[in-house]
């Protein structure tokens, strides 16, 4: 829980921080856009209204500066074009340019595929269309666009790693409420065990009555309850603790179905089995002998008179395997199979059936602590919980 919870921290500040990062270098690319437009503009309306004029000894074509000017005729016809920086002899490619700028509504644009901006003056007794080159702010704005990405990618980088540090530090309160909470429940649950045997033991020597039959059910429930609240602890404790040692899954779920095949005769439920062999998971036998029998024994008890039980258990690829118990029964419905795994949460139609709601938050545990997951899934009338594991593989490369 603490592991998601910090998940959850990071992924939230750093959804943040990424759209205010984007945000604000969306802000400096764009309002740099607009400056370097907006001089480029004036430019070229003063060049219109005050154009510049050779000096003393100078000739037109000596003005060197980066763009030029197309006087109009009374016909929109290109009358005279003058200017240093360009080659004003194709009168074509004037032409072309000229109609480009006279069907603009604003009479201010860029030249499609060419790195010239235009402005079209009407001034009084003549009109003209003033060109600039703009391949320099072009230049300008791509750099700027590669060092906002630069600058994005780094912040990001900085901010993942100060938020990674932060949420050790933001959930730390919260760590140790529940690390002292889990040591809470399994002391309390180790400490009613002693004092459960010893009701126990009196009752089983008391006189037979109602009152003692009603004491020894109730302090069989307890017993019941303290041992898979103690189970519960234990594996949430154990939970952050990488799981070294290798067993054979397949081993152990056999083991659980010899176990099951008389308690499904008696109780008139017909198991069925496919167990791939000699699949190994990383993990304690024991504890995955214990997820099997809480899925079968939920099998048994909520499956239909006389209904049919599948435990199947298959390689999916070289990976992972996967064991699914599968049962013929009342329909689960949508809403409730994301609440099957909580503590304590049992279906409205089953309340009164026993049992304390802990079993499947045990099961799931367990998958957790060997890096699976546990999901359940209800249709056609089958209710299925499926636990997917990873595989280890290393004893197979040994041999």
């Amino acid at each position: 829980m603490i592991r998601r919870l910090r998940l959850k921290f990071v992924v939230i500040n750093m959804a943040l921080v990424t759209a205010l990062l984007c945000v604000i270098l969306a802000l400096v690319y764009y309002s740099t856009a607009a400056n370097l437009e907006n001089d480029s503009i004036n430019m070229l309306r003063n060049v219109a209204i005050n154009p510049p004029r050779p000096a003393p000894g100078e000739t037109i074509e000596d003005v060197n500066l980066p763009f030029f000017t197309i006087q109009l005729g009374p016909d929109g016809e290109v009358s005279e074009a003058w200017g240093g920086y360009f080659d004003l002899t194709d009168l074509e490619a004037l032409r072309a340019l000229v109609a480009e700028a006279l069907s603009s509504p604003g009479g201010v644009g860029v030249v499609d595929g060419r790195s010239l901006r235009y402005y079209r003056a009407e001034l009084p007794g003549r009109e003209c269309v003033v060109f600039a080159d703009i391949s320099s702010e072009q230049a300008t704005l791509a750099g700027l666009l590669r060092t906002c990405a630069i600058i994005g990618a780094l912040g990001f980088v900085a901010f993942l790693a100060l938020s990674i540090a932060l949420s050790r530090w933001a959930v730390r309160p919260v760590e140790k409420a529940w690390s002292e909470q889990k040591e809470f429940v399994a002391a309390a649950s180790h400490e009613l065990k002693t004092p459960l045997a010893v009701i126990m033991a009196n009752a089983e020597l008391s006189e037979p009555s109602r009152q003692i039959e009603n004491i020894r059910s109730s302090a069989q429930r307890m017993k019941v309850l303290t041992g898979q609240l103690l189970a519960l602890a234990r594996a949430e404790n154990e939970g952050e603790k990488s799981e070294k040692s290798v067993c054979d899954l397949s081993s152990a779920v056999e083991g659980v179905l010899l176990e099951f095949d008389p308690v499904c005769f008696e109780q008139n439920r017909q198991l069925t089995s496919s167990i791939e062999p000699g699949l190994n998971v990383r993990g304690s036998s024991a504890k995955f002998a214990e997820l099997t029998e809480i899925l079968l024994d939920n099998a048994v008890k909520y499956s239909l008179p006389g209904g049919r039980i599948t435990v199947t258990l298959r390689a999916l690829g070289s990976r992972r395997c996967e064991l699914t118990v599968a049962d013929e029964g009342e329909p689960i419905e949508p809403e409730e199979l994301q609440s099957l795994f909580k503590r304590f949460y049992r279906s409205p139609q089953y309340k009164s059936s026993p049992g304390f709601g802990l079993g499947l938050a045990i099961a799931e545990s367990i998958a957790k602590r060997a890096h699976g997951r546990i999901s359940c899934a209800s249709s056609g009338g089958w209710n299925r919980f499926t636990v997917e594991l990873p595989r280890d593989t290393t004893v197979q490369r040994g041999k």
